[in-house]
């Protein structure tokens, strides 16, 4: 992570960065302004080491944040002649060093959080972050481990998946219910999956892989689509309830298990001082009588209210990311810059570039979730043993850095963090 060491004289990146965040925390735009530029053009390089790099999507943020607010208080940049350059690129200053500088917000293309215009190299890049990171990995091994013993002994089994994507989670599932069935000699369950998301072409192509790795083990698998439109962003709790009833689930509590899996996806229901459209969900899927709701998130305050907290919080996760990152890939690996731009720098930029119902990546630590899911209803289960020596055996085989690091907390909750830092969680309810 970056540097701040007193016994140094050189004032480092975290700093300054610091610095500029607690302007803007008073108001201090064109200072900040001022302050971003410098930062910009001596420690930011979207190339460069993981510190550099960190910058890199930091000063873009701030950038975003400071533009917003210096338009909306400067009348020159209501003329529509006006024409000032931008000069962001990977080894030049976000702005020019001499003077504050305003940037039109039509020459800072920024996509729609829910309607993404680049939605397929968006989803390309999944499958780099899957690959190049422990993250995604960790939390599917560790979610379907609570859910195949959750479900043993039912003849059918529905998986609602909030949170589908390509859907690369459940064939290791499918296939681990179906050795576990030959073994103990019982007739294999009937698979459902739900899979949810907001893109119809995905869940189209998703749904079609599933359905094929299904038919080459020989399983009776059906794969249904839940649209998550954009008048449904604030409230999914109705849409999965509907979802259920039309496509006829004729649920039965007593030969059907049903297993509901938020990898990924509660923190976008979190609202700015507001957990209703939350709890609204939780207490309808509990109505249901799941047999497990498994619980995948950021071990991160990005939810804080006040900016500077939210600030410090981000810069040292996305540090320990970064810092990851570096340690495991080599130094010019496409795969990382790609996962760096879509994914972390698009979420750097939500989590201190964004204010009030604009801001979605609302992560937060797991002794919230904690509180929010039991007071919704739900009780913990334990974690499994298999579940820590599974992620064990990811890390030794797939990312061998000593920096990984996993931790069981209370009993029901594995975490994977980087050099003592959490940075997922995983835990089961029911």
């Amino acid at each position: 992570m970056l540097s701040t060491s007193p016994q140094s004289s050189v004032i480092h990146p975290r700093q300054l960065l610091v610095t500029c965040a607690e302007l803007i925390s008073r108001s201090e735009f064109f200072s900040a302004n001022r302050l971003l530029s410098l930062i910009s053009t001596d420690f930011a390089l979207q190339f460069g080491d993981s510190t550099e790099r960190l910058v890199y999507y930091f000063c873009i943020a701030l950038r975003e944040r400071i533009n917003r607010h210096l338009l909306s208080t400067t009348t020159c940049v209501m003329n529509p002649s006006i024409n000032i350059p931008v000069t962001l690129a990977h080894q030049r200053p976000i702005f020019s060093s001499s003077s504050p500088q305003i940037i039109l917000p039509n020459q800072i293309p920024r996509p729609s959080r829910i309607v993404e215009q680049d939605v397929t190299t968006r989803y390309s890049s999944y499958l780099s972050l899957n690959q190049v990171t422990p993250f995604i990995r960790f939390t599917h091994l560790t979610a379907n481990q609570a859910i195949l013993e959750a479900v043993e002994g039912y003849s059918s089994i529905h998986i609602l998946d909030m949170n589908v994507m390509h859907g690369v989670q459940w064939p290791p599932l499918l296939q681990a219910i179906m050795e576990r069935s030959s073994t103990l000699g019982r007739s294999c369950p009937t698979i459902r999956i739900t899979g949810a998301a907001r893109d119809p072409s995905l869940l189209d192509r998703t749904g079609d892989r599933l359905r094929r790795f299904a038919e080459s083990l020989g399983l009776e698998f059906e794969f249904c689509d839940l649209i998550l439109y954009d008048s449904e962003v604030v409230d999914h709790s109705e849409a999965v309830i509907h979802a259920l009833m039309d496509h006829r689930l004729r649920f039965d509590q007593v030969k059907e298990a049903l297993a509901i899996n938020c990898g990924d996806y509660l923190h976008c229901l979190l609202r700015e001082y507001d957990t209703r459209s939350l709890r609204r969900f939780l207490h309808k899927v509990k109505t249901l009588n799941p047999k497990v709701l498994t619980l995948g998130e950021r071990e991160a305050d990005h939810n804080h209210p006040l900016f500077l907290g939210r600030f410090v919080e981000a810069l040292d996760h996305y540090g320990a990311v970064f810092d990851s990152l570096e340690a495991t890939l080599p130094p010019q690996s496409r795969e990382r810059v790609a996962v760096e731009e879509a994914w972390f720098g698009e979420e750097i930029k939500d989590v201190v570039g964004e204010d009030g119902e604009r801001r979605k990546d609302r992560h937060q630590r797991f002794e919230s979730w904690e509180i929010v899911m039991r007071s919704s209803g739900f009780k913990s289960l334990a974690l499994s043993p298999f579940s820590l020596s599974q992620a064990k055996l990811l890390l030794r085989l797939h990312y061998p850095s000593e920096g990984y690091q996993l931790q069981v907390v209370k009993k029901n909750c594995l975490f994977l963090g980087w050099k003592n830092r959490p940075l997922y969680s995983v835990s089961s309810w029911q």
